[in-house]
This record gives C-alpha cells, sequence and structure tokens, in this order.
C-alpha cells in the first residue's frame, strides 16, 4: 500500500470542507423555511449572491414577505445586520454616516452610518429619491464609502439586501441603471400558491409572530468561516472555454434585441458567470454547464436591459425576451 501523498491529503481536506461548508448553507434554506413558507427560488437566490458577493433586489407586491425573508436570512447566519426603511426625507448621510463635531476636543470624528455592517437590508429601497439611492454605489461596488475625501472600507463580507415594491405603485422612484447594474440578482417575489397560503394561515394561528424570530426557532447555523469556505469552493468551480463562450453570446444577443433599447453589459456576463458558478456548486458539481446558466439567466439578466416603449405598449417584458434569447443562442455540447 502506497502512503498517500501531501497533494492527495490536501485535496482530500479541500474537498471535506468544500462539502462542509455546503452542507452548513443547505441548513441555512431550511432554518429560512421555519418562517418563509414557500419562495424557495428567492431563498436560493440570497445565498447563491452570499457566495458570489454580489447584492441582491427583492421585488413583489406588499405583503409577501420580502422583509421577512431578509430577516430571517441574517438570523440564520451569524453576520452583524442592520436595517435602513428608506423614505422620501432620507438623506445619504443618513446611510453612510457623518462627520460630527466634537465639543470636548474641537475636532470633527467620523459617525459610521448604517451601511458598516455585513448584511444590509435596504428595505423599501424605491421610496427614496435617486440622490439617496446613490449613496449605496461606492458601497456596493468598492465595499467602501468615501466621507469628506477619506474612503473607509466596509465589512467584509458586505451584501445590500434591498426591496422595492413594483415601480408602477404610487410615491415610488425608479431605480436609475447604473444602481441597477450593480445587484448581482433581481429576484421576483411573487404571490403564494394556495396551499402555501394556508400554510401561512395555519402558522398564525399556531401563534407564529414575524416579529419574533427567536420565538419561532430561528437560530445561527452557519459562520462566517462556512462562508469563506464555500467561496473558495466557488472560486475552484471549473469553467470550459465553451460555457464562457456561451454566456458571452447570451449577452452578446440582447444587444441585438429589436425589444430592446439597451442589452446587457459585460458586467452583466461575469455576474451570470458568477453566479452559474455558485449554482453548480449548490446542486454538488465543481464544474458549470449550460443548465446552470440558464436556471441563473433571468434573475441575473432582467434588470440589466431595456425595453423600447413600443416593444412594453405590445405586451413584451425582460423575461420574455431573455428567455428568447435563451432559446435561440447555439448551447455546447
Amino acid at each position: 500500500m502506497t502512503a498517500p501523498t501531501p497533494e492527495s491529503a490536501e485535496s482530500a481536506e479541500s474537498a471535506e470542507n468544500s462539502d462542509g461548508a455546503r452542507a452548513s448553507l443547505e441548513t441555512v434554506r431550511s432554518e429560512i423555511a421555519k418562517a418563509v413558507v414557500g419562495q424557495d427560488s428567492a431563498v436560493t437566490g440570497l445565498v447563491v449572491a452570499l457566495l458570489c458577493r454580489g447584492h441582491v433586489l427583492l421585488e413583489g407586491v406588499p405583503g409577501v414577505a420580502k422583509t421577512l425573508l431578509v430577516r430571517a436570512l441574517a438570523a440564520s447566519l451569524e453576520l452583524d445586520t442592520k436595517r435602513v426603511q428608506f423614505t422620501p426625507d432620507l438623506m445619504p448621510s443618513d446611510v453612510t454616516g457623518s462627520l460630527v463635531y466634537d465639543a470636548r476636543t474641537a475636532e470633527f470624528s467620523f459617525q459610521q452610518g448604517p451601511v458598516f455592517t455585513n448584511l444590509l437590508l435596504a428595505d423599501e429601497i424605491n421610496r427614496t429619491p435617486p440622490k439617496t439611492q446613490s449613496s449605496l454605489l461606492e458601497a456596493m461596488e468598492e465595499r467602501q464609502v468615501t466621507v469628506d475625501g477619506m474612503p473607509r472600507s466596509l465589512p467584509d463580507p458586505f451584501l445590500v439586501a434591498a426591496t422595492q415594491n413594483p415601480v408602477e405603485y404610487e410615491g415610488t422612484y425608479p431605480l436609475p441603471e447604473a444602481q441597477l447594474d450593480r445587484f448581482l440578482l433581481k429576484l421576483t417575489v411573487s404571490l403564494p400558491s394556495r396551499e402555501d397560503e394556508i400554510n401561512v394561515l395555519a402558522r398564525h394561528a399556531e401563534g407564529f409572530d414575524p416579529r419574533d424570530l427567536r420565538a419561532a426557532g430561528l437560530r445561527p447555523v452557519a459562520t462566517t468561516t462556512d462562508l469563506e469556505a464555500a467561496r473558495a469552493a466557488v472560486a475552484g468551480t471549473s469553467v470550459s472555454g465553451e460555457i464562457a463562450g456561451y454566456v458571452v453570446d447570451i449577452c452578446r444577443a440582447t444587444r441585438d434585441s429589436p425589444s430592446l433599447t439597451l442589452g446587457v453589459s459585460p458586467r452583466g456576463a461575469t455576474a451570470l458567470l458568477s453566479a452559474a458558478r455558485a449554482w453548480a456548486w449548490l446542486t454538488g458539481r465543481d464544474y458549470v454547464i449550460p443548465d446552470d446558466v440558464k436556471a441563473l439567466a433571468l434573475p441575473t439578466l432582467r434588470h440589466r436591459i431595456r425595453l423600447r416603449p413600443e416593444a412594453e405598449m405590445e405586451g413584451v417584458t425582460a423575461d420574455s425576451v431573455i428567455s428568447a434569447v435563451l432559446a435561440h443562442v447555439p448551447v455546447p455540447r
């Protein structure tokens, strides 16, 4: 019998760490289910965003558990969490922080805003004007905040989970393209099925209180160590040249669509590839296949394109355009 080489022992240890991290994140998904009924795709999207160091925009009508979903995610992780309720009178400094004069020292000191956290819940982000929305641009892209000319780093991990109501509802401000492009995923939180809604009512009848998640049994089941191990495993997920070309062909096809005024940017292509790698790892593979790309195409790309007004009048949607692109772009074998 030959003794194991250091390389084989290291590979076995890496595989064991990867499996353990995957099991921890699967537990996170089941832990969230204690508070949120259904919405499996939204839960998966939040986990994918964590793995990709991305941000998530949750869109849905009021009352479909968007905020509860993010709070449940925070309760299942050992992460610092803060919440900002975006309102029309919210100022950028209310998010990022500001310089405060200290009369005792006769100096200005920086007082951190709620953005200095691991998981920021930006609740109803489209109810605040664009000036305040843009206060998150630097934080989301560069993981830092610049105040009075001095950059200040944000903690790692850092994730913005924003909720919004559809823009056709009164009192909302559409997010600008630059802001939307910084979200890795846009997840649509739909109305529950009849069975799920009955389950929701049954839980409330039994005493479930969405304001007290501890009483519902939610507890931290994954640590930052688990998350770092998972991210390292995702980074090791292989991508063939054919898959990379497939992602590029999908994104380029949106730029040629007659229904669009704005197609997917190169940033969108890298986001799609990153999300596909995370999904491949979550499903137990260390390589990406075309189905992984297809599975994440809608949530990754739907907010990065702009429809022509005449296409909107004809009932065309962003999802229908992307679905048509997926149907026509040749799939690599």
